[in-house]
């Protein structure tokens, strides 16, 4: 499809990448929407937390978080309260180990664990679920990108449509721009949660972690390298970063799928912008406002653009 122009315009005073990325998470004030959590547990007998909003409506979105988020981060709540608002079911769901309890297994969440949304998308069929959007936000949107393209022709047919915000496509290329200076403050933000992780990890699986070093470990590579990847089936931290990508999987996408990456986004280098295949694919729609940053795309009323957007575009391909 061609590039979208779009409609967002960022407020003047937010219009720095780092800025509209930071306002929302300090300064955004929500309701917490209704909901029922569920845990549902996984074939390999570890399990996912499920927060549920009911209203027996015909529509579902599965929203997913970013790293070292959760189902209750701003922009999670932002996303179901604007979508309940227009008659639809929502399901949140939070990767292994981010719902407050660690999980049970040696693994751990990552990019891309589209095999567990898959197991999220099959039990919501299971109940009776129909018509069906998958919603993500970075992290999150990486893996419903990676899950629509791994499925291709082959997804389930209740799978209507996907929309991904802020999604680092191309985890080689990310993981080493936030490593960069400008981007330290939400490095040692994520290195903090997922060094956390792993020490609690290390508590429940005693002699079968090295933590040697571990305060050292200030970046993405040295992390993955160390953790992510031995810990999740990967050779090393390049191996993972290039097998989560959804970058590979754009281009099978079968249903309509709407990409939003903002320009300035202080997260995303060059290759997480992927115009060339978007241009020739026939479901892909690509979006690239000139501001937003990551996950920020604020508003000056309380529904934030993104929000909009989303459930703009959703009305579109699946009325």
């Amino acid at each position: 499809m061609p590039i979208i122009h779009s409609s967002y315009q960022s407020p003047l005073s937010l219009r720095n990448g780092h800025l509209a990325t930071i306002y929302p998470t300090l300064f955004r004030r929500l309701d917490s929407p209704s909901i029922r959590r569920e845990r549902l547990e996984l074939p390999d007998g570890d399990f996912v937390d499920l927060d549920w909003s009911h209203q027996k409506h015909s529509r579902l979105a599965v929203i997913g978080h970013g790293l070292e988020g959760e189902s209750s981060a701003k922009y999670m709540r932002g996303m179901t309260l604007a979508l309940q608002r227009r008659d639809w079911d929502t399901l949140a769901w939070n990767c292994r180990g981010c719902s407050g309890e660690p999980n049970r297994l040696l693994r751990s969440y990552h990019s891309g664990v589209s095999d567990d949304l898959g197991h999220v998308i099959d039990y919501a069929i299971s109940k009776g679920h129909q018509s069906i959007a998958l919603i993500g936000f970075s992290l999150g949107g990486n893996i419903v990108l990676k899950y629509l393209g791994e499925q291709g022709d082959k997804l389930h047919s209740e799978v209507k449509a996907g929309v991904a915000f802020s999604v680092p496509c191309d985890l080689t290329s990310s993981s080493l721009r936030l490593a960069d200076w400008d981007n330290k403050i939400y490095m040692s933000r994520f290195m903090n949660g997922l060094k956390d992780k792993i020490i609690q990890k290390n508590k429940k699986f005693p002699g079968q972690l090295n933590l040697d070093g571990i305060k050292r470990i200030k970046t993405f590579n040295q992390f993955d390298d160390r953790f992510t990847a031995p810990l999740n089936g990967f050779i090393d931290a390049r191996d993972y970063w290039l097998r989560a990508s959804s970058k590979p999987h754009l281009k099978a996408i079968q249903v309509p799928a709407l990409m939003i990456q903002a320009a300035n986004d202080p997260f995303l280098p060059e290759p997480c912008f992927p115009r060339k295949i978007a241009d020739t694919s026939k479901s892909l729609y690509l979006e690239i406002p000139r501001h937003g940053g990551h996950v920020g795309f604020t508003s000056r009323r309380p529904e934030y653009w993104s929000e909009t957007r989303c459930a703009e575009f959703l009305e579109e391909v699946m009325p």
